[in-house]
């Protein structure tokens, strides 16, 4: 049965835009998906960042939040902050009252590209990196974003969850376990890179790939409905990941809040 879907534009997206309104979605009365609304938030545009030798744009440089600000805000959560040259993640910060916390995106749509950073994490510590990601009000950002995992294997439980080890670095959480598992210990710097080219993923981890998946096909939907976002127990994330936009979809790239120190560094992205 085909989906219907009517779009209402409220506000309009400026590259370095104050204002801010919202994209509403409502499905047919047929029931297939939930209603959801798309915030249209402010964006930035990349002719102001450097590129790198290698021609991709330095999203962070240790010294700069630029672009960065948290999911669903016009700001930067107090939690993340810039630590000797790295960003950081503190579910404590030293210093400041109240501490506001929430996932960090880099306030840009990317299509097809790939992003490279490294990462270091807590003891026990987890996080995540999100890509295509939509801004959907009231809901997390993995609601409509494939999830690259990043974890402290040895110390957290969720390295002996899932399938397989589908919830250990590297992964993409809670479908396709990273294989070969060769994520360094907690403390110790790993190299990631994600590429998503005409809707074709693949995962590296400290230089090895590591996970390759297509989304938007029929072995994505399948991906989809054996994990925690199948139709039955999260209809909203099923349809959102697994329909709209298909192939022409971009959207932004995120951090996780996770609640565990997490640190990354030399974060960039090359357009393809």
């Amino acid at each position: 049965m085909k989906r219907k879907f009517m779009y209402v534009l409220v506000g309009v997206i400026g590259l370095t835009a104050a204002a801010c309104g919202t994209k509403s979605s409502t499905v047919a009365k047929d029931g297939a998906a939930p209603a959801y609304e798309i915030l249209n938030l402010p964006k930035v545009s990349l002719k102001d960042y450097k590129k790198n030798s290698n021609g991709a744009y330095v999203l962070f440089d240790g010294s700069s939040l630029n672009g960065w600000r948290g999911y669903g805000k016009d700001h930067v959560p107090s939690k993340w902050a810039i630590d000797n040259g790295t960003l950081k993640f503190s579910k404590a910060p030293a210093g400041v009252q109240n501490p506001e916390g929430g996932d960090l995106i880099f306030a840009h749509d990317f299509k097809n590209f790939e992003l490279e950073f490294e990462w270091k994490i807590s003891q026990g510590g987890n996080s995540g990196v999100f890509f295509l990601a939509k801004e959907i009000k009231g809901q997390p950002i993995y609601v409509s974003s494939p999830e690259y995992q990043l974890l402290d294997n040895i110390n957290h439980p969720d390295a002996k969850m899932g399938v397989d080890g589908n919830r250990k670095s590297g992964s993409l959480y809670d479908m396709i376990p990273a294989k070969p598992q060769n994520a360094f210990p907690a403390g110790e710097w790993n190299r990631a890179k994600i590429v998503v080219n005409k809707g074709k993923v693949t995962h590296f981890q400290n230089d090895e790939k590591v996970v390759e998946y297509e989304l938007w096909t029929p072995q994505w939907t399948e991906l989809l409905q054996a994990s925690k976002f199948s139709k039955e127990k999260w209809p909203l994330a099923f349809d959102l990941l697994n329909q709209v936009g298909g192939k022409s979809k971009s959207g932004v790239i995120g951090f996780q809040d996770h609640g565990d120190d997490i640190w990354l560094r030399n974060v960039t992205v090359k357009e393809l």
